[in-house]
């Protein structure tokens, strides 16, 4: 048979995982692949750019999905587990889980609210014939990049407190502070006073530090904490300082933090991911695509 669509590799890959053990993304893939009586040169059928195998990226889209509706989790990185709700859905006996399907589940919907809200126009059956090729390439490259900042965040809080230091570290320096990784190693984790968790300096030269707060949290950061933080900051005589969290934050910590004198930046999850992606940190590119238009001097001369 022919590598199946992502949405048919859904209920498959979730009764996989349905004995309640973690299974690793290889594993998964295999025993897909096994389901669907998959041949060798379908398993090795690749997309267009030739850097993807096209069964790979329609399991990874299937997981993904899943992992919105909270119907699968990461208990760690590239390990996956199906959650309570997910033996609910497969206790109800369904013959398809697919987009459709997943409606019913609010986690889901919030996604595709806001996945759509960031879009001032996203093609769909009734107006792709009103789209360019361009506005259509636009919409599914913003779709693609959403989904990783979501996969990459739920990496992020997989992944242990130390390695998350070690996260921040590297982004910081990739985004031009700290100088070197070794340089900034004193950037989280190594102070240890109240309210701040590490430093580092604005340039290579050190002529000005900042301070630094990263909280791996799941709830969200309220006006509290970035109080406290302030308040260290000023028994630091500092005037910047970066909070960063896996979560989110509250309206009262956002108008706190603007409405101050001490420069207080705040990272959300979702800004965090982007900034990864932005600056290669737990990301490789796959493909680039280079759009082309007539050269109207050329053809002048």
């Amino acid at each position: 048979m022919a590598v199946p669509d992502f949405q048919s590799i859904m209920l498959p890959l979730l009764k996989i995982v349905e004995d309640g053990q973690e299974h690793s993304g290889h594993e998964l893939l295999e025993k897909l692949a096994e389901f669907f009586n998959l041949t060798d040169d379908e398993l090795n059928e690749v997309l267009p750019s030739g850097k993807q195998t096209r069964f790979y990226n329609r399991v990874g889209w299937a997981r993904t999905y899943l992992l919105k509706s909270k119907l699968l989790e990461m208990p760690r990185r590239s390990f996956y587990k199906i959650t309570e709700r997910g033996k609910e859905v497969l206790k109800s006996n369904p013959n398809r889980i697919d987009m459709n399907y997943l409606k019913r589940f609010p986690e889901y919907l919030e996604f595709k609210e806001k996945e759509n809200a960031k879009e001032e126009k996203k093609p769909t059956e009734e107006t792709a014939e009103e789209s360019t090729p361009e506005e259509i390439l636009e919409g599914a490259y913003q779709e693609i990049r959403d989904n990783l900042a979501l996969e990459v965040l739920e990496n992020v809080m997989s992944c242990s407190p130390a390695f998350f230091e070690r996260l921040v570290v590297e982004l910081l320096v990739a985004m031009g502070y700290g100088g070197s990784r070794r340089d900034a190693a004193r950037a989280v984790g190594q102070t240890g006073d109240e309210g701040i968790d590490g430093i580092i300096d604005e340039d290579r030269l050190g002529l000005d530090t900042i301070y630094i707060q990263a909280k791996k949290w799941a709830n969200n950061v309220g006006r509290p904490e970035i109080q406290k933080f302030v308040g260290a900051l000023a028994g630091k005589r500092a005037r910047k300082g970066i909070f960063i969290t896996t979560s989110s934050f509250s309206s009262d910590a956002a108008k706190y933090a603007s409405d101050i004198d001490t420069k207080v930046i705040l990272i959300d999850g979702k800004r965090l991911a982007e900034l990864m992606m932005d600056y290669n940190i737990g990301v490789n590119e796959v493909t680039t695509y280079k759009l082309k238009k007539i050269d109207s001097d050329y053809f002048s001369l």
